[in-house]
């Protein structure tokens, strides 16, 4: 039996997020056969609202991890112009991964992993600055699993996090957003953390729905050579097929002087050693997301969970261009549930995960 949430997934993607009109090129990426689900749910809608081509692809993650350990220096170096001539013809690029284990890529070589990235960051550049993309997740028993959750459980998670009014969380978002574009000085005070910073004439960025799915958090980034102190991240990360747990991070003038993780440190320096950005920060963002609460190792839940926020060593998004450049972009997540301040200027805005600031008590969820 089909499952409805399956098609309304779909429509949030296609109707909503990418809006697929009539006339467009439309490519789905999807990672893990799993998906096969909802990329038929995609294909079908993306007809039905008259694109005039669309293109799917699935890709393995297994099979990747072949070209990492066993690839060449010139199969490396090699660049895939024809992958980047097929996304200069795309309107419409909707990306699904069905990961059945995270951990694929844990005994991959890390350093073909970064150099491969940087190869085929020009794909990346143009796909994200010239087409209306959106990326998305699909239930699979290894993502439960990872969540610590059944089936069952995960995709009553993943649904309720996906399927919301985005129309609606977008007007509410709009408020911080303001605030955002307002300050000059943000603190964040929790347990081993104690970090300040500039934010003053960057924008405030509302993520309601448009490119990520599930979405749910408003973001800008730190002016590049403001941050001081030290952060803690209580929340897992996966980056490069490994997990790292309590990354610590602290900063000089903007700069990520130490770094540490426990049993992990060699790994995390390696990859904040990719190019001189890696050790500075693009992003920092608040997540809002009222159906997210939990981490589940996946960023793309995890960046939004309710009460926390994220702080971003890499690459600047250009909606929010402090000038920091780097191959990577490595959202790691503070969750201040219980515990934590989020201030700007002289204002509170948010104490131990809900926000306490008279502007913003709509972003709370009604059930807190």
């Amino acid at each position: 039996m089909k499952d409805p949430r399956v098609r309304q997934l779909a429509e949030v993607l296609v109707n909503y997020s990418t809006g697929v009109k009539k006339g467009d090129v439309v490519l789905i990426s999807a990672s893990g056969m799993e998906s096969v689900p909802l990329v038929k749910e995609l294909y079908a809608l993306c007809l039905e609202r008259g694109a005039k081509y669309v293109e799917y692809d699935f890709t393995i993650p297994d099979i990747n991890r072949y070209f990492y350990n066993k690839a060449s220096k010139e199969q490396i170096s090699y660049f895939p112009q024809h992958k980047l001539d097929l996304m200069k013809k795309v309107d419409v690029y909707i990306a699904l991964s069905a990961a059945d284990n995270s951990m694929v890529m844990a005994q991959a070589d890390q350093t073909k992993m970064i150099a491969y990235s940087k190869v085929i960051r020009p794909i990346i550049d143009w796909r994200v600055k010239n087409t209306r993309w959106v990326i998305t997740r699909f239930p699979t028993h290894g993502a439960a699993q990872e969540a610590k959750m059944s089936l069952d459980e995960y995709e009553d998670y993943l649904y309720s996090a996906c399927c919301i009014d985005w129309h609606a969380e977008s007007r509410k978002q709009e408020k911080l957003k303001k605030l955002m574009d307002k300050a000059d000085r943000v603190k964040i005070k929790a347990s081993d953390t104690d970090l300040t910073f500039s934010i003053k004439g960057l924008p405030g960025i509302k993520c309601d729905g448009r490119f990520n799915i599930p979405d749910g958090e408003v973001f800008t980034a730190p002016v590049k050579d403001s941050v001081e102190g030290y952060i803690t991240y209580n929340c897992p990360t996966v980056y490069q097929g490994k997990e790292f747990n309590n990354v610590r991070l602290e900063f000089k003038k903007g700069k990520i002087v130490k770094a540490s993780a426990p049993g992990m440190d060699d790994a995390l320096n390696s990859i904040l050693d990719t190019d001189e950005g890696a050790r500075y920060v693009g992003e920092f963002a608040v997540g809002v997301n009222p159906n997210i609460r939990v981490p589940m190792r996946n960023i793309l839940f995890d960046e939004k969970i309710f009460g926390s926020i994220h702080f971003t060593p890499g690459q600047c998004y250009d909606e929010c261009d402090n000038g920091n450049r780097s191959a990577v972009h490595w959202d790691m997540v503070k969750i201040l549930n219980g515990d934590g301040e989020l201030w700007f200027d002289e204002h509170i805005i948010q104490k131990d995960g809900r926000f306490v600031h008279k502007d913003l008590l709509e972003l709370n969820p009604s059930d807190q």
